[in-house]
């Protein structure tokens, strides 16, 4: 007897040897042809600068599915959910052979099935190849397909990796997969930081999603979702009292709508690389809300079919940190699908701050410069200020504070339409003019075509200290990832500008001096403009019909600056002071200048009319080259009272009655000289100069 026991005892450890080695050898086969891991297809996201989401975009079939880490979701939810789900995750290997026979058993007792007995890993396998319905066999087969496909992900994956998967594709209702689109669309936030009634929730919807949907069967929802709150609660991973204050919260009944901010922005980055599942952007995603809150807000008061833009960049790195078109995308009545910030339209007199700058570069004027403002032809081209009145003799500070048209014009005949143009067009931000057509006095006034993000990024090269950036979209490489900032102007010219745009006269009920600004109306009211800047960022405003149609007496003033100062009081608090003077420029009173900066006498009737001086040589555009310590001759001929030669628009030496001059430049470059004589008329050309580096500053001398 003993021995036929001892028998037995044998052969079963032997069957149970032979079982333990065959399941091993079962195990280490499946393990080794496990396939490779799976990548699932995922939603398109674009972030913003700090990695927040902007906008996902659905998969081709309607789903939301967005990738989670489980280092990214509330750590709270990813304990309930092992707890609740599968509290042996981090020890077993796919499969829980106790969950199994616990869940075995429960179906024997009961007579159905009370427990699945499935592993998080096991439901992973389930939601990468969802099985088809059948009989109690089909669903053997299924559930043990499950199981070896959850033994191969193990193999093939950690934990974390594999967690991480269940929270990308577990569902949730409807179209919504994974945890975070899941939080996005029933609490409205990302699933970084949970309430304890929130995580329940999340925990209990995978099981049934379409039955438990909060906004079709709230009811279902917040049984499950306190289902999970009182089997938790006992297993002690929390408190009761913390439990039922999450049992009282109030469940959120409706689905909400996915973030979709700077749809057009994100639309187009999507388009520039279409292939890439993510796109970061340089856009602020603080900003970018509060300045579509704010068109939201102001586009209904613009009337029937007027929209509005805005765009917003970083002075010193041209990085666009808001482009806002329209207040919604999907408004046909206002051309909601356009993004108008790129639109072509023509700037009205947002444009004569260059003006003004080259004239100051040239050394032509000074803020305190005197100017006249009176009616002035230029052949057959008569421009009038906005008003149809004349203020006389004002300063050039005056001139461009107030937005007179005829000094403007005045100006830019001295400097050149054509330079303008190009120097515009060499910052990187190019003018459109029609087919064929050169640059002419028009342009000054809005005679040319310019977008709003152009002039964005004209302006913010003013508050850089005349170094224009290339506008940068995105911070993971792109078309202008690489390009440098160019020279607009000289850093004299545009803190002059600074300096007098910060004065001029705010709209109603807002306070001046808090920023730079100017305003524009295009001809026939179509479009009203305002751009503005602190230290540190620049805004610039658009408002009109997207068709193009007039607007009767919408102008940038009224229409278009309250919003931009509207704009910098919800982006910040304080301003960003503007940067130090420049140790060239000239701070003093009129009376203070050089004689031939006191007045701007190269009025229209002089032009052309052989009274202002001219330089002889060298010619503009000339290339020249000399030994060191070699001084250069400039010829000058004409002139009225004494001639003074400015460098860059810096004086350089003292005025002087004598027909040739001898210089000596700071450096190898390009320079710009300008010849005035007593009564402010002038010419100037540019050279470029070739000597060796580290040769003496620039000095001049009459003879």
């Amino acid at each position: 007897m003993r021995a036929a026991l001892r028998r037995g005892a044998g052969l079963a450890v032997l069957g149970t040897m032979l079982v333990a080695g065959g399941s091993t050898a079962w195990l280490a086969g499946v393990r080794a042809a496990a396939p490779p891991a799976p990548s699932p297809a995922l939603s398109v996201e674009v972030l913003d600068r700090e990695g927040r989401l902007l906008r996902p975009f659905a998969l081709k079939d309607g789903r939301w599915r967005l990738k989670a880490e489980p280092g990214e979701v509330d750590r709270r939810y990813v304990d309930m959910l092992v707890a609740y789900e599968d509290r042996r995750f981090w020890q077993h290997g796919g499969v829980d052979p106790l969950a199994l026979l616990r869940a075995a058993g429960q179906m024997l007792v009961h007579g159905r099935i009370v427990s699945g007995g499935s592993t998080l890993t096991m439901q992973v396998a389930r939601l990468l190849e969802p099985r088809a319905g059948g009989g109690t066999l089909a669903k053997i087969g299924a559930k043990l397909s499950e199981m070896r496909r959850a033994i191969e992900l193990e193999a093939r994956l950690s934990k974390r990796e594999i967690l991480g998967l269940y929270l990308t594709l577990a569902p949730y209702g409807g179209n919504i997969e994974g945890v975070r689109a899941a939080s996005l669309a029933w609490f409205g936030k990302e699933p970084r930081r949970l309430t304890l009634a929130e995580a329940a929730l999340l925990v209990s919807l995978p099981q049934a999603p379409e039955a438990r949907r909060p906004d079709r069967n709230p009811e279902r929802a917040d049984l499950a979702r306190d289902k999970v709150l009182a089997r938790l609660a006992e297993a002690g991973l929390f408190g009761a009292p913390e439990a039922e204050f999450a049992h009282r919260a109030p469940l959120q009944a409706r689905r909400l709508a996915l973030p979709m901010l700077a749809a057009h922005a994100a639309e187009a980055a999507r388009r520039e690389r279409p292939a890439a599942r993510e796109h970061r952007l340089a856009i602020d995603a603080v900003a970018q809300a509060r300045l579509e809150e704010l068109a939201g807000e102001r586009v209904r008061e613009l009337g029937p079919g007027v929209s509005l833009a805005m765009v917003m960049v970083d002075n010193a790195s041209g990085e666009v940190l808001a482009r806002v078109s329209g207040a919604d995308p999907l408004d046909a009545a206002r051309a909601g699908a356009v993004d108008l910030t790129r639109a072509q339209r023509s700037p009205g007199s947002t444009l004569k701050p260059f003006i003004y700058g080259l004239a100051f570069e040239d050394g032509l004027a000074h803020p305190e410069t005197l100017i006249e403002d009176r009616p002035a032809r230029f052949g057959a081209y008569r421009p009038r200020n906005f008003d149809r009145e004349y203020q006389g003799t004002v300063s050039v500070r005056q001139a461009l504070q107030l937005s007179l048209n005829v000094p403007a014009v005045v100006l830019l005949q001295a400097v050149g339409p054509q330079r303008l143009a190009s120097r515009l067009g060499q910052s990187g931000f190019a003018l459109k003019l029609p087919p064929g057509e050169v640059p002419g006095l028009a342009v000054g006034l809005g005679g040319a075509g310019i977008s709003l993000d152009a002039l964005a990024g004209l302006y913010g090269g003013i508050a850089d200290g005349g170094m224009a950036h290339p506008l940068r979209e995105r911070l993971d490489g792109g078309t202008t990832g690489g390009e440098r900032a160019r020279r607009l102007m000289s850093p004299v010219a545009a803190w002059y500008l600074a300096d007098t745009l910060a004065g001029t006269p705010a709209p109603r009920n807002e306070r001046a001096g808090r920023i730079a600004f100017k305003t524009g109306t295009s001809f026939g009211y179509r479009d009203a403009w305002a751009v503005g800047f602190d230290g540190r960022r620049t805004v610039a405003v658009w408002v009109g019909r997207p068709d193009g149609q007039p607007v009767p007496g919408m102008i940038g003033r009224e229409a278009a600056a309250p919003i931009l100062f509207e704009a910098f009081a919800r982006l910040m608090t304080r301003p960003a002071p503007f940067g130090p003077v420049p140790g060239e420029a000239i701070v003093a009173r009129n009376a203070e200048l050089p004689p031939p900066l006191r007045r701007f006498g190269r009025m229209a009737g002089q032009i052309g009319e052989g009274v202002g001086p001219r330089i002889a040589f060298p010619p503009d555009g000339a290339s020249l080259e000399r030994e060191a310590d070699e001084p250069l001759a400039l010829k000058v001929s004409g002139g009225t009272g004494r001639l003074t030669v400015f460098v860059d628009g810096v004086p350089a030496g003292e005025p002087a009655n004598a027909a040739t001059f001898f210089w000596q430049p700071a450096g190898a470059g390009f320079v710009r000289l300008t010849v005035m004589d007593a009564v402010g008329s002038s010419d100037s050309v540019t050279l470029r100069i070739r000597e060796p580096a580290g040769s003496a500053a620039g000095t001049i001398s009459g003879r």
